[in-house]
């Protein structure tokens, strides 16, 4: 997995590629969102478009990043949530946690 970050009005959106399937892409993406809380960056959208595939494994570090977050007072948005991930989600009924945009404008808006 590939990691990009960029910000956009005071929201961090970080954008996985590839595939995310455990290992080094779990350090991955806890070592960002620690140095983000570090830098008091708290909303965060994780942007899927680049995501190919990804497991149960995968899974977990979303729920994972989500709880981080939300432990330190942060929110975390989905956007671009591809076909498989969406099933994945409602297999698991992880749909009614995340919460997940079409895009990442409509994600950066919903931030109140």
């Amino acid at each position: 997995m590939k990691l990009t970050d960029r910000e956009v009005n005071n929201v961090v959106i970080l954008e996985p590629r590839g595939k995310i399937m455990g290992g080094p892409d779990a350090s991955l993406l806890h070592d960002k969102l620690y140095e983000l809380i570090e830098n008091d960056k708290k909303r965060v959208v994780i942007d899927l478009a680049g995501v190919e595939w990804m497991n149960s494994t995968g899974l977990g570090i979303l729920i994972s990043s989500y709880t981080t977050l939300r432990n330190h007072q942060g929110e975390l948005k989905l956007a671009n949530v591809t076909d498989k991930i969406q099933s994945l989600l409602t297999i698991t009924k992880l749909v009614s946690v995340f919460d997940a945009h079409d895009s990442v404008d409509e994600a950066i808006k919903s931030f109140k």
